[in-house]
């Protein structure tokens, strides 16, 4: 298993909808001083497979350290 992107990057998350996920992890990146750019990267990613929380799931999780409680 590969690391994340931002290994550094830690989230808890609590819902099982994929537009959360994007948006805990998009808080988080910012709160950690990711650089404005690379979110948006992070976003136009993760928002492609918005019908999909499977793929959605593996963008978030190669993105930063995930867990789903």
């Amino acid at each position: 298993m590969r690391s994340p992107r931002h290994p550094e990057v830690h989230v808890a998350l609590h819902s099982r909808n994929p537009f959360a996920w994007v948006s805990s992890v998009r808080h988080a990146l910012r709160q950690s001083g990711v650089a404005r750019e690379e979110i948006s990267r992070f976003s136009a990613a993760a928002l492609t497979h918005q019908g999909n929380p499977d793929e959605t799931w593996q963008i978030v999780s190669a993105w930063v350290n995930v867990v789903l409680l």
